[in-house]
């Protein structure tokens, strides 16, 4: 099947996306148990961590950490918004810098200006969208920032979309509560879709489309450890408690340049691993044999990789054994942990 299908449905009795790009599982969303990052709370700051820096805080759902928390004391209240998923016993990780994202704009509390997306080019398109946003805007003590999907959207969409934001930010920032109370709930998987997959593609929301455009079998194959990159070669991605190990094997491929060839698929094939497998934290990526002269152009078509993938991912480089290393945002929960 050639094309991108964003198809919703539900699996195992839980909202699900997933974008299928010409047959191939590009991207899985998946509702799970714990609070979805985008969730914002009332809480309140209940005791320090000595030597990090941070502040754990009481909220509705359990202990969540606070980082950079000069000025604030035990007993304050304050809103936070939770910023990924927290490892298994761990407290949920959240920031004071709340935003509120939709799929053209994001509204900035406390952080005003107006902003728009580097990828829109053209100085005539970004005199129009910058016209709307003004208008939109106008008199708000918050700041807007315009994504790149704005480029493809008509004016009316757009500015509905800021006012619905404008107006959703003044609401919860204007929050005079005392008590220990979640105000909003992170999007859930069909919402994050449409917030996030933006480019053209055909939707379909009949129930049973995971069955009919094989997207159970694909979400079979990512609780797998093993994938493909082509002629022979297999990556194997094992999450462990401490880390995400990726072995790259170049099978039966006995060239001078299997190891190189097998790396540099790797490197164009690991964020989409990741991805769909929900997996982030600390990653260890142990290559195949391949001349230190090649580390280079290895690393220039990883980075190129993880450039288009929508999570924080920071390449911290080799370890003395030839490993590469990557520290990845904990944006989504393992696919592990939410299906049986």
């Amino acid at each position: 099947m050639k094309g991108r299908t964003i198809i919703l449905d539900q699996i195992q009795g839980r909202e699900a996306a997933a974008l299928m790009v010409d047959g191939r599982l590009e991207d899985f969303l998946v509702q799970g148990d714990e609070p979805a990052p985008g969730t914002i709370y009332r809480a309140r700051a209940d005791r320090p961590v000595k030597g990090q820096g941070g502040m754990f805080m009481a909220t509705p759902d359990g202990s969540a950490f606070l980082r950079q928390i000069k000025g604030l004391a035990p007993g304050d209240m304050l809103l936070v918004q939770v910023t990924g998923y927290a490892e298994p016993g761990k407290a949920i990780p959240v920031t004071q810098k709340i935003l509120f994202k939709s799929r053209h704009a994001i509204v900035t509390p406390n952080a005003p200006g107006l902003n728009l997306s580097r990828s829109i080019r053209g100085d005539d398109e970004r005199d129009r969208l910058l016209e709307i946003a003004h208008g939109e805007m106008a008199e708000s003590p918050h700041g807007l920032i315009l994504r790149s999907s704005c480029a493809a959207a008509e004016a009316e969409v757009i500015a509905e979309d800021i006012a619905e934001m404008r107006a959703l930010a003044e609401q919860v920032m204007q929050d005079s509560g005392q008590d220990l109370e979640k105000l909003l709930d992170g999007d859930p998987p069909h919402s994050l879709a449409w917030r996030e997959w933006v480019e053209p593609a055909e939707i379909v929301t009949q129930p049973g489309g995971f069955a009919e455009h094989a997207v159970l079998d694909a979400v079979q194959d990512a609780l797998g450890t093993e994938d493909s990159l082509g002629s022979g070669a297999r990556m194997y991605i094992e999450p462990t408690r401490a880390l995400v190990a990726v072995d790259v094997n170049t099978g039966n491929d006995a060239s001078l340049a299997a190891g190189v060839k097998a790396n540099m698929a790797c490197a164009r094939s690991l964020p989409r691993a990741l991805r769909v497998r929900g997996l982030g934290g600390q990653i260890t990526v142990d290559l195949a044999p391949m001349p230190k002269k090649d580390r280079r152009t290895f690393e220039s078509a990883l980075r190129a990789a993880f450039r288009a993938d929508g999570e924080e991912t920071a390449l911290l480089g080799w370890t003395p054994l030839g490993h590469f290393e990557l520290q990845r945002k904990r944006g989504r929960l393992p696919l592990r942990q939410v299906l049986r």
